[in-house]
């Protein structure tokens, strides 16, 4: 599929985070662990003293506060562990070899299930080639991405892999909800990220079965639920693994330049998922740690090609999450930063929502940006800060890898807001 799938350099690893301990340089390797941790949805990294262990919840701690000299220092050491520990962990990764990606006709309602089945038959010469290559683990998860039930846009199993999958009608859907996963996920983590997909699913036929009927008649009741009950058929949720989320242990998940790569293929994703379900659609980005990077820098794109010059047509930016690329809801939850100072920085006409629960360890992180050698590091504004300006729903007491842990005060008001019941999401 045209403009879902690029390649981008530098090998994932699974996910996984240095412990986080106190004092000297241990703690600067704690503090390498507490901005890149667990970052898979449902993911199973470990933070060392906050308790965190995959989706377990962790108990609240009090919060740092950072000024601008602490947060470039913090910062700078974060930069300085990971140059050093990078280069050793990237011995241990070779590629892994895969079939190009088939080639595809653009999507349309009508080619959907010729894409899915063509994507089907990559992922199963995929999981071939793997097997043969001694890779078992990655042979399987290939081999599960094969099955009959999965419904890919797009799937590429060379090197740390990409796969845009899709969950539900597609093709007949008015709401749609498209996930940006963060740091570490990779087909061979996949599982993991797919599964906070599968249970937003869950939780928007739960919350679409017509429930609270309070003292309305036997008829009035059953109109709701035949309501809510087609409302559940016209909804999809795709995880979006279009891009190389960086690793953990790399200077790259400090800066915001896999995301810069990875904002024009969300960008064109988008345009052609409009292409698929009509400007009448609802389009929604839950976009979870690093996910938010990219997620704001695609709305960004908008800014960027205003001030492009319009004589240089090849180095013109793209129009942003706006026009007809436009989504109506953009969800940051378990955010780093965005890399913008403001939510109105966006240049988005999309509802903006943040959210963190209080069991998560990027609090901790230094939400501030600082020119490092000539980069900046850091992601700036704490997106659930009243500077932001965002709209912050409550997320519980959910550490990093619970946003969409079923039966969460996050997965619920993710729901709404993908549903649209804008006016029941619980504020935090």
């Amino acid at each position: 599929m045209s403009g879902l799938i690029g390649r981008e350099g530098a090998m994932g690893v699974g996910e996984s985070g240095a412990g986080e301990s106190g004092g000297g340089g241990a703690g600067t390797v704690g503090t390498v662990g507490t901005l890149s941790g667990a970052d898979c949805t449902g993911g199973s990294g470990v933070v060392g003293a906050t308790g965190e262990v995959g989706g377990a919840r962790a108990r609240p701690r009090p919060r740092r506060t950072w000024g601008a000299g602490r947060a470039r220092r913090v910062l700078l050491a974060l930069v300085v562990a990971v140059a050093v520990v990078a280069p050793l962990a990237a011995f241990a990764r070779p590629r892994i070899p895969a079939p190009a990606p088939a080639v595809l006709a653009p999507v349309t309602a009508a080619t959907l299930d010729e894409t899915y089945a063509a994507n089907r038959a990559n992922a199963a010469e995929a999981a071939r080639m793997a097997a043969a290559n001694g890779d078992r683990k990655r042979a399987g998860a290939d081999r599960s991405m094969a099955a009959s039930t999965r419904q890919f846009l797009s799937f590429d199993g060379r090197g740390t892999g990409q796969a845009v999958e899709v969950f539900g009608d597609l093709k007949h859907a008015d709401r749609v909800a498209v996930l940006v996963p963060g740091s570490d996920t990779t087909l061979d983590t996949y599982d993991r990220f797919r599964a906070g997909a599968t249970a937003l699913m869950d939780e928007v036929a739960t919350r679409s079965s017509g429930g609270g009927q309070g003292t309305r008649t036997a008829r009035a009741i059953r109109t709701a639920r035949a309501t809510h009950a087609a409302r559940a058929t016209r909804t999809a949720v795709v995880s979006w693994l279009g891009y190389e989320t960086p690793r953990i242990i790399s200077t790259t998940v400090l800066t915001t330049g896999r995301a810069e790569s990875a904002a024009p293929r969300l960008e064109a994703f988008v345009r052609e998922l409009r292409g698929l379900v009509g400007q009448d659609a609802r389009i929604s980005l839950l976009c979870h740690s690093y996910g938010s990077v990219v997620c704001a820098r695609a709305a960004e794109r908008a800014d960027s090609a205003d001030s492009a010059d319009s004589a240089d047509s090849a180095d013109r930016q793209g129009a942003g999450l706006q026009g007809e690329v436009r989504v109506d809801d953009i969800a940051f939850v378990g955010s780093p930063g965005t890399g913008a100072n403001s939510a109105a920085a966006l240049h988005t006409s999309a509802r903006v929502w943040a959210a963190r629960g209080s069991g998560d360890w990027i609090a901790d992180v230094p939400h501030a940006a600082a020119d490092l050698f000539g980069t900046t590091v850091g992601f700036g504004t704490d997106p659930v800060s009243p500077a932001f300006g965002a709209r912050v729903f409550a997320a519980g007491d959910g550490g990093h890898s619970d946003y969409f842990r079923p039966g969460s005060v996050s997965l619920d008001n993710l729901a709404r807001i993908v549903l649209g019941d804008t006016s029941e999401v619980t504020r935090a």
